[in-house]
């Protein structure tokens, strides 16, 4: 039977839908093309939603893969392995800050892992820990709650859920976790007052949010988060699965925006393994005050039985992770991605389209808005959003790129992109525009 199915058919038979599916079946790739089962070619601007970090198939990545599935793939994390142990010794260092990780398979359990810290932070412990001391305080009032942003995206757990800044993803799905709230991005004001909530542990944040747009947190408010959770010894969290790991063209996020700001725990996930499944987050050694009066560093407060993965950090899996980070160091990506947004916003800004109403973006995360009027003026079919439209009409035109939200289509190239492939897509998308009727 599954011989006389495409694969959409097969796919709409036996795979629960919980995806809106692009009417595109995707057989191979090689760098930053994609070819779909009918040999059509792609120029690839979404990268498996920022995942794909060196492009399709990186020659040093899958000899390095190859090698190690002839050696040891899977032990448990019950064992030490060695490549493990290096990535872990690889990512503090990127951090910049003395540290420990947890490894896990994806952008939402790490998040989760940043959620169980803050409850047995809340629970545990009276907070930092000063060089002068202090008295613990077992009766102190336990502080489980964490506030996120508004537009915001964590994951589509029943955690990531309730700490999702974004209403849609709620419903369906109550009641919420509890312990979450929310305040709005950038505003410094609402962040301070939020800060003073009784019973809160952390504040939870995207230094530049995807999912809901292309954001970037300005310097001074991730600034003040630093200073209000220094204040009120509060955790602050960054999830920076999306843009972390050299998107923004640093190697962290925070740095492309405020790099004298260290946070007190990191997830990651996507782009970190090149296309396979891993996830990370990096727990700070800062001393927190337990309610007993011991002092410990903050990234042991999840000892043995308190968290765990079966998958987590494989030695297959970190043997290719080490060697796209790698890949990014040895052949300047960071740089690249810098030098190739630019060049991307430039390009855009230089289309002056005006179905295009604002170009944005830091490194390779890149968000093109569309004018508010899209829908009236482009005779979009009833219950269509102007990205969803546009993504659809630039697939047809041999672009792949993501929609965010109803007008923003996000551009996440490879770090590897050239000049030249930055100006084809710009070209694909020029003519896409200029093809579209405006009453």
């Amino acid at each position: 039977m599954s011989a006389e199915l495409s694969t959409a058919e097969l796919s709409d038979r036996y795979v629960i839908p919980t995806y809106g599916r692009f009417k595109v079946s995707l057989a191979r790739g090689a760098g930053c093309r994609v070819w779909d089962e009918e040999g059509r070619e792609y120029l690839d601007f979404g990268a498996g939603i920022a995942v794909t970090s060196l492009g399709h198939c990186h020659p040093r990545v899958v000899a390095r893969m190859r090698e190690q599935l002839g050696v040891l793939v899977h032990t448990s994390n019950l064992y030490y392995t060695r490549p493990q142990a290096e990535l872990a010794k690889r990512l503090v260092e990127i951090v910049g800050a003395p540290g420990k990780i947890f490894f896990c398979n994806s952008g939402a359990e790490a998040n989760e892992a940043l959620y169980k810290l803050t409850r047995k932070f809340g629970n545990e412990c009276n907070g930092f820990a000063h060089a002068s001391g202090g008295t613990s305080n077992p009766d102190a009032p336990v502080r489980r709650g964490i506030v996120s942003m508004l537009g915001s995206f964590h994951g589509r757990t029943l955690g990531g859920i309730a700490a999702t800044g974004q209403d849609k993803v709620k419903k369906g799905f109550e009641p919420a976790v509890e312990g979450f709230s929310h305040t709005a991005f950038n505003d410094t004001e609402a962040l301070r007052d939020a800060a003073e909530a009784p019973g809160l542990a952390a504040i939870l944040l995207e230094p530049i949010q995807g999912e809901g747009g292309i954001h970037a947190a300005r310097p001074e408010f991730l600034r003040e988060a630093r200073a209000l959770c220094d204040r009120h010894s509060l955790l602050l969290l960054f999830d920076e699965v999306q843009c972390g790991l050299g998107r923004s063209g640093d190697w962290n996020g925070w740095d492309s925006l405020a790099p004298d700001v260290k946070p007190d725990a990191v997830s990651w996930a996507k782009g970190i393994a090149g296309g396979f499944p891993l996830g990370a987050v990096w727990v700070s050694a800062r001393p927190v005050q337990m309610r007993s009066g011991e002092i410990k560093p903050l990234c042991d407060l999840l000892g043995p039985g308190s968290h765990g993965t079966t998958f987590g950090g494989t030695p297959l899996i970190c043997a290719g992770a080490l060697e796209v980070l790698a890949v990014i160091e040895e052949e300047h990506l960071l740089e690249n991605a810098r030098v190739q947004g630019r060049r991307a916003v430039a390009s855009l800004e230089a289309l002056a389209s005006p179905w295009i109403r604002d170009v944005r973006g830091v490194g390779l995360l890149l968000g093109i808005e569309l004018s508010a009027d899209f829908a009236a003026q482009g005779g979009l079919p009833p219950g269509k959003t102007p990205s969803l439209f546009l993504v659809e009409r630039l697939h047809e035109a041999g672009l792949l790129t993501i929609p965010s939200g109803t007008h923003t289509i996000r551009w996440l190239p490879p770090l590897t992109v050239t000049a030249a492939e930055v100006d084809e897509a710009v070209g694909i998308l020029s003519r896409v525009l200029a093809s579209l009727p405006r009453s």
